[in-house]
């Protein structure tokens, strides 16, 4: 596994020491012309875009875990917003109460520009609009578009999950059910 990971990696370093050409028809000539200057641009705008970050680890530590946004589930913040200027939010999501649909089961959706949650124990189930339930077990992963309404409907009484948000200060919003 670790070859191929590194026969990946120089391959990708390869192609990327690589000026890319794209060809132009100037009267009935193909001339080349190499794609640097876009390549710098994109660059410097992501670059401008994100702030500074600073080298941050957070260990296991059971009394980091506060009762957050839902009274059925305690976080754990990993400390990533801070480390990248209040760009990125980490934590980890324990279910601290059983499933009770009259408290869980509420239509909602965050305001965020990216959302990837990862289920570290036990399962989890919520409904999608427009994509219907999924059931998440240990070891998935899945990520939720902008703005997309759903609804828990389920999970284990060990459910942990790890969930990275862009930006770290997001709404979240609740609606009529």
């Amino acid at each position: 596994m670790a070859k191929a990971r590194a026969k990946v990696h120089r391959k990708i370093a390869t192609a990327k020491s690589k000026p890319k050409k794209t060809a132009k028809v100037k009267a009935n000539k193909v001339t080349t012309k190499p794609k640097r200057a876009a390549k710098a641009k994109s660059e410097k705008s992501v670059k401008a875009r994100w702030p500074k970050q600073h080298f941050h680890a957070s260990h296991l530590r059971e009394e980091d875990f506060d009762h957050g946004l839902r009274p059925y589930s305690a976080y754990r913040d990993l400390g990533l917003a801070m480390a990248t200027g209040g760009r990125v939010q980490a934590h980890v999501i324990r279910m601290t109460r059983p499933f009770d649909g009259k408290d869980v089961s509420i239509p909602h959706y965050h305001d965020v520009e990216f959302q990837m949650v990862y289920v570290l124990k036990g399962w989890f189930r919520s409904d999608f609009e427009g994509q219907g339930a999924h059931t998440f077990h240990a070891g998935a992963c899945w990520i939720q578009p902008p703005k997309i309404k759903h609804t828990v409907v389920g999970y284990s009484d060990d459910c942990e999950l790890l969930e990275i948000v862009l930006p770290a200060d997001f709404k979240t919003v609740a609606l009529a059910t």
